[in-house]
């Protein structure tokens, strides 16, 4: 419990950190990935923010390795509370009544995925088959890739609606969602009981180290590139939501953590995955186009003087 907070603490540090150097950077492109990686290195604060999410990163290998997986996605999820505010006191971003609506319904559905939890009863997952791991991934990451292509066509339109970053945040949360499966089987990889050679060797032999290096490399340029264009209180939580709701429906079906048998905890835990997934469909896709200023009323020409 204490890392998966932790991890809740470095992760939202880090992205707000990281738009508040995005921000203060010329336009971002994800077309020139090159570039990014220039920008992005420069700034003293982007690397602050990098290194408070890297080190999420290791609080996140704890955890998967105490908990079961969707145990661990209701607490990360909690982390939202913590960036909304710090997006509203650094970032000075405010969200829309329809928002913060969308993100209670939110933390409702985490605390129905909290409450059908119960200590000692839960199994936590140490590994998965390869095949079935590559079926659930390789058609995620195609779809990740394919709807955040999508949303970078329609924001170049010349008609086109301030995005609130909805797509964007579903895209990267899917890459993100493949990269927190390889992180769960990296850590059920970690067990040095035959030896460091040994188990280095074993997790080689996996796909879990390629599908993280693949999910790092383009979920930091898609990321950065989304999180410049829209808002941190916005995007994140939208990205957040669908890595959780991946993780705990697709990770615990791959690694074999049982649902629970009790039809309460069961009724609590499948609800609260509908709610999440129903509040990111009904999410508004557009800012409010900015507000045209009106002419000045001047008195007629016949009779100015």
């Amino acid at each position: 419990m204490a890392a998966a907070l932790l991890a809740n603490l470095l992760y939202s540090t880090g992205f707000v950190l990281e738009k508040r150097a995005l921000t203060a950077m010329p336009s971002v492109n994800v077309r020139n990935p090159a570039r990014l990686l220039r920008q992005v290195i420069s700034s003293p604060l982007w690397i602050g923010g990098s290194l408070a999410l890297a080190a999420g990163f290791g609080a996140q290998l704890i955890v998967y390795r105490t908990l079961p997986i969707a145990a661990a996605q209701g607490i990360f999820v909690s982390g939202l509370v913590l960036l909304l505010l710090l997006s509203a006191k650094l970032l000075g971003e405010r969200t829309s009544g329809r928002e913060r609506y969308a993100v209670a319904a939110i933390l409702a559905a985490l605390l129905m995925v909290v409450l059908s939890l119960k200590e000692g009863t839960d199994t936590v997952g140490r590994d998965a088959p390869a095949p079935l791991v590559l079926t659930v991934c390789l058609p995620s990451l195609a779809a990740g890739l394919w709807l955040y292509a999508s949303a970078e066509r329609r924001t170049r339109s010349k008609h086109r609606q301030p995005t609130t970053g909805v797509e964007y945040g579903v895209a990267v949360g899917l890459l993100y969602g493949v990269s927190s499966l390889a992180i769960k089987g990296v850590s059920s990889h970690l067990s040095l009981d035959g030896g460091l050679g040994g188990a280095l060797l074993d997790l080689l032999r996996s796909p879990y180290p390629y599908l993280l290096l693949f999910t790092g490399a383009f979920g930091l340029i898609m990321s950065q590139a989304a999180l410049q264009k829209c808002r941190a209180s916005l995007i994140v939580p939208v990205c957040t939501t669908v890595t959780s709701l991946f993780t705990a429906v697709l990770g615990t079906l791959a690694f074999g953590e049982a649902l629970p048998h009790d039809p309460v905890r069961l009724t609590l835990r499948v609800a609260g995955t509908v709610l999440a997934v129903a509040v990111l469909l009904v999410m508004p896709k557009h800012d409010p186009a900015p507000a045209v200023p009106a002419e000045p009323n001047l008195p007629p020409k016949e009779l100015m003087p």
